[in-house]
């Protein structure tokens, strides 16, 4: 079936929906429906993402905006497509570039305004086992058990942990994050989705409004979504693998110390004949 609606997590589909200037107000109503404590954003403005110290080399999964409102804030609000190790580590370093360029000559008392990093995230942290789709960072102090300082957060979306239906949306949070998840998904407006911005969103995502341009970018864009898909589906099935071979070699060494025969270990663990014997002979 072909999509209606473009995908988000691609390169063309998250910077239609929040990148563009005519559509700042999805931004905005994003980053409020994540922050709420935050207050209202009346404007922002997109800044170049070469300030944050970004390599080219290492754009080969990261879609991110950088920008600012009114208050002098800064947001960098990115899409991460493959799990990446140290990706909390990155992320981290990547703010203090934002914190550094406020940095005035002469004499400063150091009062720089907040540094909020967003990620959306197609995976989810390998080392973390709660359910939670959301998880927001500050400074903590562990001694008083207080927040030292908000200034400095992070807030990471699992999104491979939403799968609330329709019918289970309660908030507007979840509104939004159905929609990121699902709209290439869809081939009409559910009328849970009848919210303003959410509306907007489908009519900048709708592939059938796009000129020429827009639409080969976009199959572009969504041809890179799907190679980076099957590589980490291969990743994923070669790690599978390469997991039940160790299983079944560590099987086979007990069963050989125990006196088992050839056959009957081939029956217990799918190895032929010749990787038993190179185990034997390694035993011996």
């Amino acid at each position: 079936m072909t999509e209606k609606y473009i995908n988000p997590f691609t390169d063309f589909g998250f910077k239609k929906i929040f990148g563009e200037e005519a559509n700042k107000d999805l931004l905005i109503d994003f980053i409020q429906t994540l922050m709420p404590e935050k207050g209202t954003i009346t404007s922002i403005n997109y800044l170049k993402t070469e300030k944050l110290g970004r390599a080219i080399t290492e754009r080969k999964a990261i879609f991110d905006l950088y920008c600012e409102n009114d208050r002098g804030e800064k947001f960098i609000v990115e899409l991460q497509r493959a799990e990446q190790e140290y990706f909390k580590e990155r992320s981290i370093y990547y703010s203090t570039f934002a914190i550094q360029e406020q940095a005035k000559r002469g004499k400063w008392d150091f009062n720089w305004q907040g540094v909020y990093t967003i990620a959306i995230m197609d995976f989810s942290f390998t080392q973390t086992l709660h359910k939670n789709v959301k998880t927001q960072v500050v400074l903590y102090d562990l001694e008083n058990k207080a927040i030292f300082s908000d200034k400095l957060q992070y807030i990471y979306l699992e999104m491979s942990k939403f799968n609330k239906t329709l019918a289970e949306l309660k908030t507007y949070y979840d509104k939004w994050l159905f929609v990121l998840k699902n709209l290439h998904l869809l081939d009409k407006i559910p009328k849970e989705l009848q919210e303003k911005a959410l509306l907007k969103v489908f009519q900048v995502a709708e592939i059938a409004s796009y000129d020429t341009k827009d639409r080969l970018q976009y199959e572009a864009s969504l041809k890179h979504y799907r190679d980076i898909e099957n590589s980490l589906d291969l990743q994923h099935k070669e790690g599978k693998k390469e997991g039940e071979k160790e299983k079944a070699l560590e099987i086979a060494k007990k069963a050989i110390l125990k006196g088992f025969d050839n056959e009957t270990i081939v029956d217990l663990t799918g190895l032929t004949v010749e990787q038993i014997e190179v185990l034997r002979k390694t035993k011996g």
